[in-house]
């Protein structure tokens, strides 16, 4: 029976070493993730600030650049549509003005036209 104590002890023994060699594995490998963590993190703060932040201060600049050529383009297309539309009434009012115009002084002439027409047309028509 001592034998198999003994073995059974000395089975014991290298399981538990075994367990110890995994613990401080895994506790090897928590600490080098959490510096592999930190390594990353500092990079990526680090690539943030000498290269993402002054591109994005850039690109707002574009932004409010454009922002402003926007409004600016909006302001004066508005401008121009307004003074087409008026410059388009005026035209259709000074058309049509002349239009009356042109008929009051031809109907006069066109009815003076018609009566000396009448006129001759009614002298030159054989008596009956």
């Amino acid at each position: 029976m001592e034998a198999q104590l003994g073995t059974t002890n000395l089975l014991l023994g290298i399981m538990a070493a075994v367990s110890l060699l995994q613990a401080l594995l895994l506790i090897g490998a928590g600490i080098a993730g959490y510096t592999l963590y930190q390594r990353t993190t500092a990079l990526m703060a680090d690539l943030e600030e000498r290269h993402v932040a002054p591109v994005m201060s850039t690109v707002n600049a574009i932004l409010d650049d454009v922002r402003g050529v926007t409004s600016t383009v909006k302001e004066e297309t508005d401008r121009v549509d307004h003074a087409l539309k008026s410059t388009i009434h005026r035209v259709d009012d000074t058309a049509d003005r002349m239009r009356s115009n042109v008929r009051a002084k031809t109907s006069r002439v066109v009815g003076f036209v018609r009566g000396v027409r009448v006129a001759i047309e009614t002298m030159l028509r054989p008596a009956a």
